[in-house]
């Protein structure tokens, strides 16, 4: 399944703190739908990402009925994104 979407990039200050965007709803359901033939546990869903000229490998983390997808410091460096930015994101998955 390769999904895209947009989202604004935030913070979580929590004891692991990271970067996120939100996966739209209507692509969260989507996922949703496979969720259970390609999880590894937790709700996590695995995935290859590309934002920009970036791809890399994570997993999406099930969130309020939707995912979130984690972006690594080296990402965020490479495409030169900030905290709010809007990206665009393409997830590839399964």
């Amino acid at each position: 399944m390769i999904s895209r979407f947009s989202g604004d990039v935030w913070f979580w200050q929590g004891p692991s703190p990271f970067h996120f965007v939100t996966v739209d709803d209507v692509e969260s359901l989507k996922i949703n739908s496979i969720a259970p033939a390609v999880t590894y546990g937790w709700g996590m869903i695995p995935c290859e990402v590309i934002i920009g000229t970036t791809q890399f490998k994570t997993a999406l983390w099930p969130k309020d009925g939707a995912y979130i997808l984690p972006i690594k410091s080296a990402v965020r460096k490479a495409e030169g994104i900030e905290l709010g930015d809007t990206i665009e994101v393409e997830l590839h998955i399964g």
